[in-house]
């Protein structure tokens, strides 16, 4: 039975919903923590080292998961996903050793968050789509946000009624119950199903071909394997310009609460910041996203990118000049701005390393990308141990945004595929030629 609308729009709605329960679950520690602390009574950083942990190891599996995209499919990868991270979850309240939380939250749920995170779905969703690439990535990502401000709250009110160990449970069952039959509706391609990127009708006989979107038939014509993409400059830009990506938004999102507080803002304004970042971010990559469709991958990359600069900008300000505008400035910035990086992060591998190992090409980026994600708050935070304020810290981050930028534009994926609001451009040359 054939569906009244394509099938991708199935593929974007599974996930929406597998973002907003898989990466908030991961996210759900920072409430799991105090009251762990409260229990145990461990120190801060053992206790806190098991998430940090969590993200060595989603740097060293995402490589391997990327190969696996590559072999069997968004099903295999999704549902290791949900028996890793579900299996943490529950086996998490038996916890009486800090090792305990090393091996559930460490290690099983930060290996199911690259499964169900951002990095698996950029594995196979940019396929479904070429001409609103940008936009349905932005919708299925913006599940983050949705989740973060559903879910979390709901989280921390099990926690204050039932404690920690029932909360946790509950979002490992949350986990295995809804995640997994609902990731077997997924496939790699359209293809794999007899459908065509976009919902696209096989052209017939008396019919023109879709136009073309591929600016450099010899790169695009390229079987690009892992090796050959390592040979290339594009594939060390990219990777420059994702660390440095991860690196500005875990910067801030780690030590900007804190920042606040310290300059004399109530708890109250800075959970508000943090709230209304990902709440703003929902808009945003919607929009951002479908921006990228019509201008191009750079444009977008280089505008999110200027958007952490601003906000990096007016946290610097803020120290010397505590306002409510400053604040609201920063907040919108980032994440209104700044959060547009997702909607394109998958679409930018894909238009220049397109082909059957993709998967693996850009799990090996991630692998940059994750490691930019675990020295942006360590090395900020250094930084302000070193100088007693954050003030070189943001500095230095600004400067890291524009040079993220200028690695995507180097890249360019507009120099091997255009995006369709550039493609009368690419004909009209095409033509002329």
């Amino acid at each position: 039975m054939r569906l009244p609308f394509f099938y991708g729009w199935v593929v974007v709605a599974v996930t929406f919903v597998t973002m907003a329960i898989g990466v908030n679950a991961r996210t759900a520690f920072s409430l799991f923590f105090p009251p762990i602390i409260s229990e145990f009574g461990w120190e801060r950083g053992i206790t806190a080292g098991a998430f940090s942990f969590g993200f060595v190891v989603s740097g060293a599996v995402s490589p391997l998961i990327g190969r696996l995209m590559d072999r069997a499919g968004p099903r295999a990868v999704m549902e290791l996903g949900v028996v890793l991270m579900g299996g943490g979850l529950l086996l998490a309240p038996l916890t009486s050793e800090p090792w305990h939380l090393y091996v559930t939250i460490g290690v099983m749920v930060g290996a199911g968050s690259v499964c169900l995170g951002y990095s698996g779905q950029s594995l196979f969703l940019p396929n479904w789509f070429i001409r609103k690439r940008g936009f349905a990535i932005g919708i299925a990502f913006a599940g983050v946000g949705i989740g973060s401000v559903t879910l979390l709250p709901w989280v921390q009110h099990m926690i204050e009624q039932t404690g920690w160990r029932t909360a946790c449970t509950a979002m490992g069952l949350m986990i295995l119950i809804v995640l997994a039959p609902i990731n077997l509706l997924l496939h790699k391609r359209p293809e794999d199903i007899g459908l065509r990127p976009d919902g696209d009708g096989a052209p017939s006989a008396g019919t023109a071909r879709p136009a073309s979107n591929i600016v450099d038939p010899v790169w695009a014509g390229t079987d690009w394997t892992l090796r050959r993409a390592l040979a290339t400059a594009r594939f060390w830009w990219i990777a420059l310009g994702y660390f440095c990506g991860l690196y500005i938004w875990y910067a801030v999102q780690v030590h900007q609460t804190k920042f606040l507080l310290d300059i004399g803002f109530s708890s109250n304004v800075a959970v508000w910041a943090l709230g209304v970042v990902s709440l703003l971010g929902i808009p945003g990559q919607i929009l951002l996203g479908h921006i990228s469709d019509r201008i191009g991958r750079e444009w977008v990359w280089a505008l999110s990118c200027a958007g952490f600069a601003i906000c990096f900008a007016a946290l610097i300000a803020l120290k010397y000049q505590p306002s409510f505008w400053l604040v609201y400035l920063m907040v919108v910035a980032q994440g209104a701005l700044g959060y547009g990086l997702t909607s394109i992060m998958g679409a930018v591998v894909f238009e220049i390393f397109q082909g059957r190992h993709q998967g693996s090409i850009f799990g090996t980026i991630m692998l940059a990308a994750l490691a930019g994600g675990a020295a942006g708050p360590w090395l900020t935070g250094v930084l302000y141990d070193r100088a007693g304020d954050y003030t070189l810290a943001f500095a230095i981050a600004v400067a890291v945004s524009g040079l993220s930028a200028l690695s995507i534009w180097q890249a360019a994926p507009r120099k091997v595929r255009a995006v369709a609001g550039r493609l009368h451009k690419l004909h009209a040359e095409t033509g002329a030629g």
